[in-house]
């Protein structure tokens, strides 16, 4: 309970109500992810938005540039 404490409190206010509250959700999303695999919040975080997203959007993209290259006439 002590890390949904410590990563509420770090939580800014962005003064939109429900981006606040999807935000505050995807924190506690983070922490029990962290908890299910035994690390960190930071590492969970680092491991989704830094390394996940960006291979992800890279991988996309090259798919998407060789499916239009063999889809040119």
């Amino acid at each position: 309970m002590n890390k949904y404490i410590e990563a509420y409190n770090s939580m800014g206010n962005s003064g939109f109500e429900l981006v606040d509250i999807i935000f505050k959700v995807c924190v506690f999303v983070l922490v029990d992810l962290a908890n299910l695999f035994g690390i960190s919040y930071e590492l969970i975080n680092i491991i989704i938005f830094v390394i996940l997203q960006p291979t992800l959007i890279l991988l996309f993209f090259i798919l998407w540039r060789n499916e239009k290259k063999r889809n040119r006439f």
